[in-house]
């Protein structure tokens, strides 16, 4: 394991969040992405960064600009990172971002009007992102293809058409740009890092907060980013999340996703407690799959 270094500065405790960026030799993406928060943000935040290795300068630039951060000669993995930045912060309430993302304007001011309507530390809000190509996630707009990169990005196009998609508020908060309480954070132990690299590491994530007691996983459609969907991820060798996943915790994370967090459908309030005949088939399945494991 590659040590990790902490370079706190100086945050006003006034700050709405702490926003904690992992980034890995990714200097544009995140300059972009600090560039979105600085011209986007109603209120004030506290930035924090863990450095990866750093060889493009990102150590460098990161100092220039007097944030808090953490460091490691080496790629650690976002679980550590979010962890390490996660220690310097300074308020109340933390913001897990990704650094290829682009915040649109006023992303905080509809977070931050939905922490102050919930009014309790029980809650992940997540912020709704636009994608460049469609996938899986049934909860980003996609595809709305405004670039795959800071070089190619066609931000003035964006900026005039981001609000016209509509797109409900919806179940399941599990994706960043997210917000949780430092409370939760504290007592759930953050990200696993049995997870290392870190897949599967937010699905676990979501499933301690709902042991620990969450029930209101929220995704906010008037809050916005741009998600370039970077390919960081294809420079590491993955962990096998999914079967981590499973033997953890005695069922599948598509079971959970879909039973539990019924993800990406329409919100409407806190979740209840599932039942019914697919979610017993489903965890039959399951533990099918746990004795072939």
């Amino acid at each position: 394991m590659t040590p990790i270094t902490f370079h706190p500065a100086f945050a006003e405790s006034s700050h709405r969040f702490s926003i904690l960026i992992p980034t890995w030799n990714n200097l544009p993406h995140l300059q972009l992405l600090v560039r979105s928060i600085r011209e986007h943000s109603r209120y004030q935040h506290q930035i924090v960064v863990h450095v990866n290795e750093g060889s493009d300068g990102t150590r460098q630039w990161v100092e220039q600009q007097n944030f808090s951060y953490s460091y490691s000669e080496k790629n650690v993995g976002v679980c550590f990172a979010f962890n390490a930045a996660a220690s310097l912060a300074k308020s109340d309430f933390l913001l897990l971002i990704d650094d290829d993302n682009f915040l649109l304007p006023d992303w905080d001011f509809y977070l931050w009007q939905e922490v102050e309507k919930i009014g309790h530390p029980y809650f992940s809000v997540s912020a709704t992102k636009i994608e460049p190509r469609k996938t899986f996630n049934p909860c980003v707009i996609a595809p709305q293809d405004f670039g795959h990169s800071p070089e190619t990005f066609r931000e003035s196009e964006l900026l005039a058409q981001y609000k016209n998609y509509q797109h409900a508020d919806w179940n399941g908060s599990s994706w960043y740009p997210l917000v949780v309480h430092r409370r939760m954070w504290d007592m759930v132990g953050g990200l696993s890092t049995e997870f290392t690299p870190g897949m599967y590491s937010d699905p676990d994530f979501m499933m301690k907060l709902w042991q620990a007691g969450v029930r209101y996983y929220k995704g906010v459609s008037a809050s916005r980013s741009y998600h370039f969907i970077s390919k960081s991820v294809r420079r590491v060798k993955k962990n096998d999340g999914r079967r981590q996943f499973l033997l953890k915790w005695g069922m599948s994370n598509s079971t959970f996703r879909t039973e539990y967090l019924r993800m990406g459908t329409p919100f409407d309030g806190a979740l209840p407690e599932p039942q019914g005949s697919a979610l017993k088939w489903k965890r039959l399945k399951d533990k099918v799959k746990l004795l072939w494991r």
